[in-house]
């Protein structure tokens, strides 16, 4: 008998997760054993909760535990404006920095032929009818640089040409960055991107 088989899988589980490997996931869960009292035995109550109420807004797509959430139900942040993410970290990226104070909506991820993911397979259809019945004045299309990214971004601006203002994330270099570390199209779209001083 494997007296430690249920370690083992535990280990596993945890290996799968982002930015763990097996390695990484041999400490934490030592960490955890460790501290059982103090955060394994509290985390997994958690896990368990979340696993029991956790869910996708039904108008955004944000994750939450009601069928609408926090940010969807504010009536401050009804303001016209709704940014365009690929995904809930995305949003939650943005809503770190203190700096949007519209809406969001989710896609869900990007649409890629090579993986036969359309409109439909994203939330598309969601957006532009939200666009009708939210009174959206502004659409920012906060997607990623990618060649999906921006083929994304040019067919929602496509379906959405004429309806309400698109603007789009500023791209280039970042706060601190040297030009010497930074990527060919990073540096074009800096210049492109260009302003007066």
């Amino acid at each position: 008998m494997n007296s430690t088989r249920d370690i083992d899988a535990l280990i596993e589980m945890m290996a799968k997760l982002p930015g763990l490997g097996p390695r990484s996931a041999r400490r934490a869960v030592l960490h955890l054993i460790r501290k059982r009292e103090l955060l394994l035995m509290p985390l997994a109550d958690q896990m368990q909760r979340v696993a029991a109420t956790a869910r996708e807004c039904e108008n955004c797509g944000n994750v939450g535990t009601t069928e609408l959430c926090d940010i969807c139900t504010a009536e401050k942040r009804a303001n016209g404006q709704i940014c365009v993410v690929e995904d809930v970290a995305d949003l939650w990226a943005m809503e770190r920095s203190q700096v949007f104070k519209g809406r969001y909506h989710v896609l869900g991820g990007t649409l890629s032929a090579l993986d036969q993911i359309g409109p439909e397979q994203l939330r598309i259809p969601k957006l532009i009818d939200r666009i009708d019945t939210e009174q959206i004045t502004e659409v920012i299309l906060a997607v990623g640089a990618t060649v999906d990214g921006q083929t994304t971004a040019h067919y929602i601006a496509d379906q959405l040409e004429g309806r309400v203002r698109l603007t789009s994330l500023a791209q280039g270099v970042p706060i601190g960055g040297e030009l010497d570390y930074l990527d060919d199209g990073t540096i074009t779209a800096a210049l492109n991107a260009r302003k007066d001083i």
